[in-house]
């Protein structure tokens, strides 16, 4: 199992499918990284050459954000979002759709299974033994 930028891509995949394992690179830019490093894209991981790996490797840190920096990135600019009161950050901090969905119903993914809300009632209280009966 080739390890590139710190994530095992599974070995039995072909190579640009195996690259989509890494945050932030899907099919276009898995294409795009390797013509860059010259490896061919129906190439299995398994079969990848130690070179293969260094030059998928070094393309990748040359020219994109992925990993770490870039889930450090996306929550910056949430907390940015957050931190100047913008309408998204508002949105981000309460859970809810940030894209203007609608919310009465559906927008069950964003905001967890639903919470029932119980109306409390008062308890009886049960007359005492004996009283109150007549024969």
């Amino acid at each position: 199992m080739p390890r590139i930028i710190g994530v095992d891509v599974p070995k039995e995949k072909r190579t640009e499918i195996a690259l989509t394992y890494i945050f932030g690179i899907g099919r276009m830019r898995s294409n795009k990284i390797l013509e860059e490093a010259g490896v061919s894209p129906d190439k299995r991981a398994k079969e990848l050459t130690d070179d293969e790996v260094s030059r998928i490797t070094t393309t990748i840190q040359k020219h994109y954000k992925v990993e770490g920096d870039l889930r450090r990135e996306v929550a910056a600019n949430i907390k940015r979002l957050s931190d100047i009161g913008a309408q998204k950050g508002l949105r981000h901090r309460r859970s809810l759709p940030v894209r203007g969905q609608r919310t009465k119903t559906n927008a069950r993914t964003r905001k967890g299974p639903r919470k029932t809300v119980g109306v409390a009632r008062e308890k009886k209280t049960r007359p005492a033994a004996g009283a109150g009966e007549t024969k």
